[in-house]
């Protein structure tokens, strides 16, 4: 079986993690949506929440599994006999630190590759961060974000 590993915090998920989602499960037989924990990390929606959000979304697409971790990307895929890991690429600004990660997860171990996806054009500009300034500012973030997940966001900013 063909494994990967799709890690990210994930604060919130967006319809751009849910295109790379659908893009990496047509290249795998199981896409492993993989929330990190990292302590140092402040997200505005805690782990158990955005392992919610994300059963609520991801976890209802085939061959598609959501779950945690903490510690190194690469021990956690080593334990789950994955391939490959996925990230998503928005823009070229992206591309450095991404290209950083890979060719370090590579010399700790080279059986796990790294593959680059593209969400659709029209997730180029968007993120996690963006979509949460917008709905703490007041803006519609329903075109950025599953129904569930712009509910989510009413409910921390109390509207």
């Amino acid at each position: 079986m063909k494994r990967a590993i799709y890690p990210g915090s994930f604060d919130p998920v967006t319809n751009g993690h849910l295109d790379v989602v659908e893009r990496a499960r047509k290249l795998f037989d199981e896409v492993i949506v993989a929330v990190a924990h990292n302590d140092e990390k402040l997200p505005m929606f805690s782990l158990e929440e955005r392992l919610e959000l994300l059963n609520q979304t991801a976890g209802k697409i085939d061959n598609v599994r959501v779950t945690q971790f903490d510690g190194l990307l690469i021990e956690f895929a080593r334990n789950e006999k994955a391939s490959a890991v996925i990230r998503g690429l928005r823009a070229v600004s992206d591309f450095e630190f991404e290209f950083q990660m890979a060719l370090m997860n590579r010399k700790l171990e080279s059986s796990v590759e790294t593959i680059f996806l593209m969400p659709k054009e029209e997730y180029t500009y968007l993120s996690s961060r963006l979509v949460k300034e917008i709905a703490r500012l007041g803006g519609d973030v329903s075109k950025f974000v599953p129904a569930i997940v712009t509910t989510a966001l009413g409910k921390k900013f109390k509207r």
